[in-house]
């Protein structure tokens, strides 16, 4: 690989680098830096997605429920392969393809990740549909682990790391994609007994995961000490909540299921570098 790949980040308050905490592209930063691929960030302004996806002639890959499209990132371009990309999956698969040896290896090892997921409301953020993949059983984890995360996500709204330049506007989109569940920015705040029962039933919708992941007493990852792609698609998770809830809530996160997710998160660090 003669360039280095450039990747297209959400930049949220200064410094991006210690905020940034979309879980999409935190699942395509794990896997640049599990291939140990050379590459540099672009911060781009959750307002100026859709005009970069256009401009890169990048489809989004997801739909609202009234089938409008959903601009999000993160984008890759490789310009040793001449390559443009747009969905943290397709990005995973592409690079596993395009670079099977390098770094630390398979992205995708065979291996069970039966958890599912069944969200008893509309989501506030449309899912990526599972659509054919060369790993299949990935793309089914996948939706389903983005589908526990994105129906808590309303846990994170207190502490989310709005860029002063363009908070409002920002706030404006969040509207915009959670309706009719959200009209006012107002309405996404939890407290008292509404947060306490969304905290249970966060904790409780993790249960089943945590399973998977005691499959492996060594940990942390679910195959042991050997990391995959679905750790990391749990971990870009985890790297949002990190950020968002407040330090005493994150510390009870980490501790549910005698500390799982605790231990994933920082075996994770491995693979966190921000470039």
């Amino acid at each position: 690989m003669s360039a280095p790949i450039t990747f297209y980040d959400i930049g949220l308050r200064p410094p991006a680098a210690k905020n940034c905490c979309s879980p999409n592209p935190w699942k395509t930063r794990f896997a640049l830096n599990f291939k140990a691929l050379a590459h540099t960030t672009k911060w781009v302004a959750l307002p100026d997605i859709v005009n970069l996806r256009t401009t890169l002639q990048v489809a989004p890959t997801r739909k609202f429920a009234d089938g409008s499209d959903f601009f999000t990132l993160p984008i890759i371009e490789d310009a040793s392969t001449g390559t443009t990309l747009g969905d943290s999956l397709d990005i995973a698969v592409y690079l596993q393809q395009t670079y099977p040896s390098a770094g630390d290896g398979d992205l995708f090892p065979d291996q069970p990740l039966d958890y599912a997921f069944d969200p008893a409301e509309g989501l506030l953020v449309p899912l990526s549909a599972v659509r054919d993949s060369p790993y299949p059983a990935y793309a089914t984890f996948n939706v389903h682990v983005d589908g526990a995360f994105t129906a808590h996500t309303q846990l994170t709204t207190v502490g989310f790391p709005f860029d002063p330049a363009n908070e409002a506007a920002t706030k404006a989109i969040f509207v915009d994609r959670a309706r009719p569940y959200m009209t006012a920015w107002e309405d996404f705040a939890l407290r008292g007994d509404d947060r306490a029962r969304m905290l249970a039933s966060f904790e409780a919708t993790l249960a089943p995961l945590a399973v998977l992941y005691g499959r492996d007493a060594a940990g942390p990852f679910l195959l042991g000490a050997r990391a995959s792609y679905a750790d990391f698609i749990v971990g870009a998770w985890l790297r949002m909540f990190d950020v968002t809830l407040p330090a005493e809530e994150w510390q009870q996160v980490r501790g549910w299921h005698g500390g799982i997710f605790g231990r994933l998160h920082d075996g994770l660090q491995a693979y966190a570098e921000v470039k």
